[in-house]
């Protein structure tokens, strides 16, 4: 890295500015196991907070917790034809168990709508027994070539919510419900805008019949996939023998959703938020939202300024105004042998999104001295109300942290009509979020991959296409068939 302070700058050099980001503010760091992470407390901290928001957002809409094995027979892979050609890639194989060669080959679960769907047929006989709604929160490996801290990892730790319906207008209604379920997350906690769509059948999921997803900008202009919905048709009924007895008697199979979002979201909220002194952490998502750095030069500014600081914890923490179960989540700093100075480049570099500084006059004022990380703006707050100036003031850091990278997507983002040409040059240079046609085209759309890298993230949703429906298709000039959002991503 640069020097033992100042990180790689995003402008330098963003891949890594982002590396050295994650490392530095201790979200995670490289495992002896090639291609692997160890997440730390502070990167599993804003896990933990993404895991409980999602879950409780899950179980609002009916869907129960549940846990499969991470071993899944070869056979039943084998049984999805499409589902393995996606995924043979990446999969890692046990074969030998206590010492002996397995009858059976074990993969170790990639995904798991292959034993999910095995289950499920088995639980399954009338019409009666349906909708099931199950989420499991689990590890996956899937033996990635490149890999990248959080964003791509042979192994890493998501949610996988799986359902089955006795018709497809329900199928495909909860596959839409759920990427509503994460565009609220990301945007609402992640302070992450996003692009809601369909992906092409060149970019959908193996085994689905369509699949939708979630599309964030990053800072460097490129496109993460945040989140999928997949539709799954019948193709894992109908190969797990998933039937039930409708209404009128009849055997019928039948229908199925999955949807997932992973660590990858960490990398996300980094690239999304962080700048040129560390991490900014949504504070929604925080670990800390609060730190309070007592500043002293003696013994016994020392011992009134730590006793104020921890009365004054204890009255944030102590607060309900959020809830009885949404307190204040603060932290006070009082190690000795270090400058101030150097707690707060410490506290930045970590994405803390409020400092509170409590000197001998502040003290005397029965004030705090307020820094916000986002913006790095100061003020003074008095003691007096300060767990509703506090909450208040961390609501507006997370409204302003949401506009501020809506802005930047926007500032980004290409409609209108463009040539290939310019396109290629876009592509070539700042890159962004290109808004424009395409016939429909497989060849199309591998022509623009294999000249550009780019791609198309999804045809977006009703409420982000353009105003005025794009007429030809961006690489052939022929009639268009659909807008499309064409970005070179992770």
């Amino acid at each position: 890295m640069a020097d033992d302070k100042k990180l790689t700058t995003r402008a330098e050099d963003f891949s890594a500015w982002y590396n050295e980001l994650v490392l530095r503010s201790e979200l995670a760091d490289y495992s002896p196991v090639k291609g692997s992470m160890v997440i730390r407390p502070n990167g599993y901290g804003i896990w933990e907070r993404m895991q409980r928001a999602l879950d409780d957002m899950f179980k609002a809409t009916g869907h129960q917790n549940a846990y499969f094995p991470l071993l899944i027979p070869e056979s039943f892979m084998k049984k999805e034809a499409q589902h393995v050609e996606g995924f043979a890639p990446e999969c890692a194989v046990v074969t030998h168990g206590g010492g002996k060669l397995l009858e059976e080959p074990l993969f170790i679960r990639p995904t798991s709508e292959t034993i999910i769907y095995h289950m499920f047929a088995k639980w399954t006989q009338s019409y009666r027994d349906l909708p099931i709604l199950m989420n499991q929160w689990a590890n996956v490996v899937r033996w990635e070539m490149r890999t990248r801290l959080f964003l791509r990892t042979l192994e890493f730790l998501w949610q996988e919510g799986h359902t089955a319906h006795a018709t497809h207008d329900e199928a495909e209604e909860e596959a839409v419900r759920m990427l509503g379920v994460y565009r609220t997350f990301m945007e609402g906690w992640m302070a992450m805008p996003v692009i809601t769509g369909i992906k092409s059948d060149g970019e959908k999921f193996a085994g689905a019949l369509r699949t939708y997803a979630c599309e964030a900008m990053m800072q460097d202009n490129k496109a993460l996939q945040a989140g999928t919905s997949h539709d799954l048709g019948q193709n894992f009924a109908k190969a797990f023998e998933l039937q039930f007895q409708d209404e009128k008697g009849e055997m019928a199979f039948a229908w199925n959703t999955s949807w997932g979002v992973s660590t990858r979201m960490v990398g996300g909220l980094v690239m999304t938020h962080g700048d040129d002194n560390g991490l900014r952490t949504p504070p929604k998502l925080a670990p800390i939202e609060i730190v309070i750095v007592p500043i002293w030069k003696n013994d016994d500014e020392k011992a009134r300024l730590t006793e104020a600081a921890l009365k004054v914890k204890a009255e944030l923490t102590e607060w309900t105004g959020r809830g009885a179960t949404d307190r204040l989540r603060v932290h006070v700093d009082l190690r000795d042998g270090m400058r101030s100075g150097a707690k707060y480049y410490e506290w930045e570099l970590r994405g803390v999104p409020l400092r509170f500084e409590l000197g001998p006059k502040d003290l005397e004022k029965q004030a705090v001295f307020a820094a916000r990380r986002d913006t790095r703006a100061k003020q003074s707050l008095p003691m007096d109300g300060l767990p509703a100036a506090a909450a208040a003031l961390l609501e507006t850091i997370q409204n302003d942290m949401f506009a501020a990278a809506l802005a930047r997507r926007e500032a980004n983002s290409v409609r209108g009509k463009i040539s290939y040409d310019e396109f290629r040059a876009l592509m070539d240079g700042k890159g962004g979020f290109v808004f424009a046609g395409w016939c429909g085209s497989a060849a199309c759309e591998a022509k623009v991959k294999e000249e550009t890298k780019a791609t198309i993230r999804v045809m977006p949703d009703a409420e982000f296409r353009s105003a005025e429906a794009p007429a030809t298709c961006l690489c052939c000039g022929g009639p268009s068939m659909a807008e499309a959002v064409w970005a070179r991503a992770y």
